[in-house]
């Protein structure tokens, strides 16, 4: 894990510590506040631009139908997230660590070689995003986009040298911004609320298109990185070994997940609704990139609308580019024991996206594309995942019950069944 991260704020552990131990009289909510941070770090990947390009193209097409497979997503991403934190706080080490330590060499190497590509996938839509929220707010070039979005991802990661704390508040302030961002969008939308929680809990699909579309929602909710990143930030990051302590950690850090997951949810949710009941009640169905969306928006419901979508996706973009540098140093450090500096690797990253940007291709289809890329490397974070967490000798206090890992391989054979469906829609289908 990167050095940096253990550079932890003195009055948080100590105030943790003094919960754990039982000693604070504090009420709930303040005993809660030490342990908040690491989820909604890792939430970040669900809520980035192949997110925003997943749920806009879904809702405009199919209006509220395809609800149901965000909160589905949503639930999938609270267990998987749940058992990455418990994976730091028992063993004291990442998955990435672990599986170096357990895998032979050859398997270490091509798990390593296959995260760092998938990194580089979802590093090219959060890059692409924030960079096409720059072009939509300031009216500039894409290209030149692009390099403010580097020198500020830069400034932002420099914060990982003064602690956890900075990073975790800067990261929460971009979630912030999307959730006040939606919140406005969806009064401004009036959507039919009714609908909404019927389709909320309505499994139905609506032909190929559609499931294709769900499958992608779902790639671009739960991502491999989130993974991996997820139990390297609570690793360390306040050390117990007593088994008391350990449930009561891992019982904070649970709602840690749960508030962080849940707003994500929301947001994405609000992403799908904003499509819905703008775009499809409109009829216009075929409204399917992000500069689409963000003029559109302005006639429909006034100039503020496109205003806000543009800054929610700029917030997007900036913390999400930023987590996923955060995200490859520590899976290059797992698997290989090596680390680079932050700016070079942000250097190393952009070269694709910025490829992408003076070339002229169209955003939006560069995003969903992207998405496909991640369902290569999706199995290959949760399968480990699973197996590490449902091992006795390895988790101690913290093992899976048996419920938790049958729901575990059964959530892992969901995900692998849909994106096979998206693999093969994508190739052979031709329907991307």
């Amino acid at each position: 894990m990167p050095d940096e991260i253990h550079r932890y704020d003195k009055s948080t552990v100590e105030g943790a510590q003094d919960v754990l131990s039982g000693r604070s009289r504090k009420s709930f909510l303040l005993r809660l506040l030490p342990f908040l941070g690491p989820a909604f770090i890792a939430s970040v990947a669900y809520m980035d631009p192949g997110n925003f390009a997943a749920n806009l193209q879904g809702g405009a097409q199919f209006g509220y139908t395809l609800l149901w497979v965000v909160v589905a997503s949503d639930l999938v991403g609270i267990v998987i997230q749940t058992l990455s934190a418990k994976l730091g706080i028992a063993t004291g080490r990442n998955l990435a660590e672990l599986c170096r330590d357990t895998f032979p060499r050859p398997v270490v190497v091509s798990l390593w070689v296959l995260m760092e590509l998938v990194a580089m996938a979802t590093d090219l839509a959060e890059f692409i995003g924030a960079a096409v929220g720059f072009n939509l707010l300031l009216s500039i070039p894409l290209w030149l986009a692009g390099l403010l979005t580097a020198a500020v991802t830069i400034v932002i990661l420099g914060l990982e040298r003064f602690g956890f704390r900075p990073l975790e508040a800067v990261i929460t302030a971009f979630v912030g911004v999307i959730s006040v961002c939606y919140l406005i969008e969806t009064v401004l939308d009036r959507p039919d609320w009714g609908n909404v929680l019927l389709h909320a809990v309505k499994p139905e699909l609506a032909g190929p298109e559609s499931v294709l579309l769900a499958a992608g929602i779902l790639g671009a909710t739960v991502m491999p990185h989130a993974i991996f990143l997820h139990s390297a930030l609570t690793q360390g990051r306040i050390s117990v070994r007593e088994p008391a302590q350990l449930r009561r950690l891992y019982r904070y850090e649970h709602f840690d997940v749960l508030i962080a997951m849940g707003m994500a949810g929301l947001i994405n949710a609000a992403m799908l609704i904003m499509a819905a009941s703008t775009f499809h009640r409109a009829g216009m169905t075929s409204v399917g990139t992000l500069a689409e969306a963000h003029h559109t928006l302005e006639p429909l419901l006034g100039p503020a609308a496109s205003l806000i979508f543009g800054l929610s996706l700029l917030a997007s973009g900036l913390s999400s580019a930023s987590v996923g540098t955060m995200a490859g140093q520590i899976i290059m450090q797992g698997f290989l024991h090596r680390q680079i500096s932050p700016w070079i690797r942000r250097l190393v990253t952009m070269v694709p996206s910025m490829i992408v940007l003076f070339a002229g291709w169209e955003p939006t289809r560069v995003l969903v594309i992207s998405q496909v890329a991640l369902s290569f490397g999706l199995p290959f974070a949760i399968l480990p995942l699973a197996y590490f967490t449902s091992k006795a000798s390895l988790m101690g206090e913290l093992v899976n019950r048996r419920v938790t890992t049958l729901a575990t391989w059964a959530v892992t054979a969901m995900i692998i069944a849909l994106n096979l469906y998206l693999l093969y829609a994508t190739f052979l289908g031709g329907r991307l």
